[in-house]
């Protein structure tokens, strides 16, 4: 268990911050078209989650360091990106890091156009999505390793980003707004909630909700599939599919279930009511991707720890 540590954290820090990035971006884009809001007010609410992306990303690239060795290897593996995945991914996740970087300075900043600013989001998620596509083909390209050589790599990468990315937006969102309440109680203020803030934000929670539980049956049909095609597979596949069992895997099935199933209802019946006290609302959204993060970060152990290679 944890046998690659550094790889574990670098593969769902950068796939949470790739989901994060493309759930901002559909926030913004529904609140404009449907909510009406303007630009000033969606960035009020999406800035704080967007800076946070950055954070994340950052610490999973630090720890994609450690399982280079030295970042001078990053260089070198960057010279292959015509013929490698692996130098791909570096090239992405440099990319992503980088146009993230540019744009949130300018969105703090406020700098450009409103319209050069959503142009650079637009190719700094497509750029995230070659990175999270480059991470799932460096070991669904693998002949020798049955568990990864699989179009079930993909997918369950995929699924991991927006799952993640998704519960980590209503998380910053609703951290974003319990922060600015206490702000006005140590100002001596009585604390509130713009109350078009509040419906955006819970519009928009009650989409994260949807699309959790929509992703969460996903990944509960992923599952038994690969299951049943390493059990039908040669050695080393049915070996693979035994790393898939037992209490740390009941575990993560059963975290993923409750804060993305269960929790992801009660987000959707809080974000629901006419009137919504933000308190239980916030500590529901927090606890859910908690555990799905604790949930997918047990499987992404499994995965690595699932490598066994034909013929050894």
């Amino acid at each position: 268990m944890f046998t690659d540590l550094s790889m574990t954290i670098f593969s769902i820090f950068a796939q949470m911050s790739v989901g994060a990035f493309i759930v901002l971006g559909v926030v913004q884009v529904l609140a404009r078209t449907r909510g009406g809001r303007s630009a000033e007010e969606i960035d009020r609410l999406t800035d704080p989650a967007t800076y946070a992306v950055g954070v994340t990303l950052v610490l999973g690239l630090a720890a994609s360091i450690f399982h280079l060795g030295t970042p001078m290897n990053a260089i070198n593996v960057l010279r292959h990106v015509d013929s490698s995945w692996l130098s791909r991914e570096i090239a992405f996740g440099l990319g992503f890091a980088g146009l993230g970087f540019a744009f949130a300075a300018m969105q703090y900043f406020k700098w450009g156009s409103a319209q050069l600013r959503q142009v650079l989001a637009g190719l700094t998620a497509l750029v995230g999505v070659g990175l999270v596509a480059s991470m799932a083909m460096i070991y669904a390209s693998l002949d020798a390793v049955p568990a990864w050589n699989t179009w079930v790599t993909p997918v369950q990468f995929a699924v991991t980003t927006l799952l993640l990315g998704s519960l980590a937006v209503g998380a910053a969102f609703m951290g974003t707004v319990m922060w600015r309440r206490r702000q006005m109680e140590q100002a001596g203020e009585e604390p509130a909630t713009d109350e078009r803030d509040l419906a955006t934000i819970t519009a928009s929670l009650k989409g994260i909700a949807l699309a959790s539980i929509v992703l969460l049956g996903a990944a509960f049909v992923i599952i038994p599939l690969h299951l049943n095609e390493l059990s039908q597979g040669g050695a080393a596949a049915v070996a693979s599919a035994e790393v898939f069992s037992g209490a740390m895997f009941a575990l993560r099935l059963a975290l993923v279930f409750l804060g993305a199933g269960l929790l992801g209802f009660f987000v959707y019946r809080f974000a629901s009511r006419t009137e919504v006290n933000p308190q239980p609302l916030a500590v529901v959204a927090t606890v859910a991707f908690g555990l799905v993060f604790v949930g997918e970060f047990i499987g992404r152990s499994m995965f690595y720890e699932s490598m066994t290679r034909i013929g050894m």
